[in-house]
């Protein structure tokens, strides 16, 4: 049905371009509001009609008999239809549509994606300093960026996932005294304890095993503790590489992996910062004032001028936030996407503006930014606001455990970022159509079941007549199959995972329909096979989205 469309639209541009030359550009297919009107719909007509000096119908109407006498649409459509002021409604042959049946089946797993293109882009995400568990909101984070780098690699982009962190910072330096304190025998709650120190249990688990001189591994680090306790230093580097280990575990029951785990210390002992502050002062972009060293944001769009160094001599926290994305450039990134909290909504002018000011060559809205809020967890019809193993916030990992990695992935992405979303653990549980990711799972699991019990070779349903598919609902379905493409282009274009998620729930719930009143394993064989065809098409295309989600499909449930 893809190669159809594709023909009619040829057909479409070549009659447009015969009216007034140019107008060929202007080819387009929309989803008619109504599904009863059509499967396609154009307003081309009334978009010329002025240019042309025509009344708007009239100029539908020439356009309609002019494609109903072109070849493609005698073989491939059964009515043209005028709406209104000038809609031309098109309805496809049930033929047309049974079409998308044999480009899922052979393009199977690859159906949906682009060619590959050269183009780079790197996608930061969750880049949570090693002080604590992750919290949900790095699901949400984590979620978010999979999916999106999973989205754009359906467009042919080479995608690099990138973590981002400081470990050597304020927030590293309590994590450390807040160890140290734990291994000298102190715990919250006694005189000695500090008031600025990290408090759940998972510090205790730290002490403990710098204390037994263990050996701790993450991704991109490996410390062997001495068991000093007077030695902050080696206690800081345990701690840290402690944290990145458990940040791993927590990736890797998440099903997430980075190319890349970058340091923000790094840029100032390889004299990044420095080399940006001084192409910014070579531009002629910062001023002195107050003993500071200030950027003129403002001539980028930025509410205020902002301090870079400060009297102390220390930068402020967005410079090293410059250098970085110099970097990112300089290593051949063409789009940067930055996943974040909202509460970095502040840093994105200034940032931007540095970029422009030290005038690299980085185009104007780099980077690219998708913004998300925290999240709220209830459990019980209650809200859950502590963690043992935090002491303060639910982590990621408990989210895990008390649902599932698909559980969490789905919910976490079935809403806008900046949206605000509570995750209802029980509903995550549940084992019903009010669950989403149940009820698309389900729909999966349902046909692998159809299909098992018919027990035939699946290679060969790409090859049999379809003809017996004439069906309303067969049809609705065919169709929802068609706009699995193009729903992925437009969430890649505009970073919406949560679009993925709404599209295989209306599949699942078309398929359902289907499933509802047709019986799929009858007597006649033509009309049995025909059938199996459509669900096992219907089958690839939830397993193809789910995956772009990081969810399974699972066989059976």
């Amino acid at each position: 049905m893809l190669s159809v469309k594709q023909d009619l639209l040829g057909c479409l541009a070549a009659e447009l371009e015969k009216l007034l030359p140019g107008a060929g550009e202007k080819a387009a297919f929309e989803s008619p509001k109504v599904a009863a009107h059509g499967d396609f719909a154009s307003t081309a007509a009334m978009q010329l009609a002025k240019t042309l000096k025509k009344n708007p119908r009239q100029a539908a109407e020439d356009l309609r008999e002019s494609l109903l006498n072109s070849e493609h649409f005698k073989r491939w459509v059964e009515a043209v239809d005028i709406a209104g002021p000038g809609f031309i409604n098109i309805r496809l042959k049930p033929e047309a549509k049974q079409q998308i049946i044999r480009e899922v089946l052979g393009a199977g797993s690859a159906f949906g994606q682009q060619a590959p293109v050269s183009k780079r882009m790197l996608v930061e995400f969750v880049s949570a300093n090693p002080t604590g568990p992750l919290h949900v909101g790095h699901g949400r984070q984590a979620a978010l960026g999979d999916a999106i780098c999973n989205l754009a690699a359906t467009q042919g982009w080479n995608v690099y996932r990138e973590f981002y962190y400081n470990d050597a910072g304020v927030q590293i330096a309590t994590l450390a005294n807040s160890t140290q304190m734990r291994a000298k025998g102190f715990k919250p709650g006694d005189i000695e304890w500090p008031e600025a120190a990290y408090n759940g249990d998972y510090i205790a688990d730290i002490a403990a095993d710098f204390l037994a001189k263990k050996t701790v591994r993450s991704d991109d680090r490996e410390f062997t503790a001495s068991g000093d306790v007077n030695a902050l230093d080696d206690i800081r580097l345990f701690a840290v590489a402690y944290l990145r280990h458990e940040q791993d575990l927590d990736l890797k029951a998440f099903a997430v992996q980075f190319d890349n785990y970058y340091l923000e210390s790094s840029l100032y002992l390889s004299g990044k910062v420095d080399a940006a502050v001084k192409k910014l002062v070579d531009a002629g972009k910062t001023y002195e004032q107050d003993g500071a060293l200030w950027l003129r944001s403002t001539e980028y769009g930025d509410d205020k001028d902002r301090v870079m160094r400060k009297g102390d001599g220390s930068y402020t926290y967005f410079v090293p936030d410059v250098a970085y994305h110099i970097t990112k450039w300089e290593r051949g990134f063409e789009q940067v996407v930055n996943i974040q909290g909202t509460d970095h909504h502040g840093t994105i002018a200034r940032v931007r503006a540095g970029l422009q000011a030290a005038n690299v060559g980085i185009p104007h809205g780099y980077p690219d930014y998708v913004l998300h809020t925290m999240i709220r967890v209830m459990r019980g019809g209650e809200e859950v606001k502590i963690s043992k193993r935090s002491g303060s916030y639910v982590t990621l990992r408990d989210l895990i455990e008390w649902t599932s990695k698909d559980a969490v992935r789905f919910f976490l992405l079935s809403r806008k970022p900046d949206t605000e979303y509570v995750f209802d653990v029980d509903l995550a549980l549940a084992q019903n159509n009010d669950n989403p990711v149940y009820y698309v799972q389900y729909a999966h699991a349902r046909i692998c079941s159809v299909l098992a019990s018919w027990g035939g070779d699946m290679a060969g349903l790409n090859t049999i007549a379809l003809t017996p598919l004439q069906s309303p609902q067969a049809q609705a379905l065919m169709l929802q199959l068609a706009k699995y493409p193009e729903m992925l282009t437009a969430a890649a274009k505009d970073f919406a995972p949560h679009d993925v998620t709404f599209y295989l729930r209306d599949l699942a719930a078309t398929y359902h329909s289907y499933y509802d009143a047709e019986r799929i394993l009858v007597d006649d064989e033509a009309v049995k096979l025909a059938r199996l065809a459509l669900v096992a098409a219907t089958a690839q295309v939830l397993k193809n989205g789910l995956a772009v989600l990081g969810v399974s499909a699972p066989s059976r449930m």
